[in-house]
């Protein structure tokens, strides 16, 4: 098994190491991506070592020392790497280091034991076994802080989209949640890999690498596709608003535009739409969450109305001529956002309401 993961982390360090030259462009991308295969090629050293070496048929002392070394370091870059993604690069101080602090701990704790009980570095003793115990729990608050600080800038990320573009775009993050699970779930089944000694290893192991293939997969397809860019500008669109404060009353510029159908334009950001009412940007997003709204949920709630007076009035428009005609990307996003919003489909309204 350990020779598989050899091969696959090799192949998944190439994947990154050839991602196309316009990720180099983006420093923030760039910084992440090599964070990304510096924890791969730990995390690829860590499984060739137990493979040339043969650590688990030494003990498991041996296998749990080199595991808890670099399975640290390597949680930490690969950590960081998401962080680097999620913040723009703008990552504190603690987060930056706190995996470097956790992994000096480990070793102090290690060597300390080891001198302690006089024994060769490498030997079964009660004072190391009570060290790896120690580090593995150091290991887990690490990674819990992590995780922890990831799901917070993800529901952050989340906010800002749904304050700029015209329609859900979580599923733009949807990876990025996957992988928060996956390293979770890496945290949790890193000591059983470890410690435990059963068949049942194997199941875990292939669970392992199947997270870690879908993680660097994944991130790989975000950092080359346009999603990092738009990201961004919806962050600093969430920014800008915040920055300012000062909100004006604007219910009627707002009104008349929606009275005159402007929320019918497909893919209508939020500046877009700002810019036709005539007000600055800030203090349209600030009208929106006065009402208790994200951006995304108003424009929607406009044409999900809009789409009942269509199919109450138009009985013969089909579902592609409604979407069109209300602002929705096409017929299958319009028939889902429907559904959600009124628990009914399309024709089934159409039906009650004959």
């Amino acid at each position: 098994m350990q020779f598989s993961a050899v091969v696959l982390l090799t192949l998944l360090t190439l994947k990154l190491l050839l991602l196309p030259k316009k990720v180099g462009v983006d420093p923030v991308v760039g910084n992440a991506r090599w964070l990304m295969t510096a924890g791969i090629v730990l995390l690829d050293i860590q499984f060739l070592l137990q493979y040339t070496l043969g650590l688990r048929t030494m003990g498991v002392t041996q296998a749990v020392m080199v595991n808890l070394l670099l399975f640290i370091p390597c949680s930490w870059t690969i950590s960081l790497a998401v962080l680097f993604l999620q913040r723009r690069g703008l990552v504190s101080t603690m987060d930056k280091w706190l995996g470097g602090i956790v992994w000096l701990t480990t070793l102090l704790v290690i060597g300390t034991a080891a001198y302690i009980d006089g024994q060769p570095l490498f030997s079964d003793t009660p004072e190391l076994r009570w060290a790896e115990v120690a580090a593995s729990v150091l290991y887990l608050l690490m990674q819990g802080h992590y995780n922890w600080r990831h799901l917070k800038n993800l529901r952050s990320m989340r906010k800002s989209l749904q304050n700029y573009y015209d329609r859900d775009m979580d599923g733009m993050l949807l990876w990025m949640q996957f992988s928060i699970l996956v390293l979770m779930v890496m945290a949790m089944m890193v000591p059983l890999l470890i410690f435990v000694r059963s068949k049942g290893l194997a199941v875990f192991g292939i669970l392992f690498y199947a997270g870690i293939f879908y993680l660097v997969d994944s991130f790989s397809n975000y950092v080359v596709s346009s999603a990092p860019k738009r990201m961004q500008e919806a962050e600093e669109s969430e920014m800008n608003t915040e920055n300012d404060d000062k909100v004006e009353n604007n219910a009627q510029l707002i009104t008349k535009w929606i009275d005159e159908g402007g929320y019918l334009q497909v893919g209508l950001k939020l500046p877009n739409a700002a810019e036709t009412i005539g007000i600055p940007q800030y203090q349209l997003s600030a009208w929106i969450k006065q009402q208790g709204l994200t951006y995304a949920s108003w424009i929607t709630g406009l044409r999900i109305e809009e789409a009942k007076r269509v199919l109450c009035e138009h009985p013969d428009w089909n579902n592609e001529a409604v979407a069109q005609h209300c602002g929705f990307n096409d017929r299958s996003y319009f028939q889902t956002v429907f559904k959600r919003e009124t628990g009914q489909t399309p024709s089934d309204f159409q039906e009650m309401k004959e």
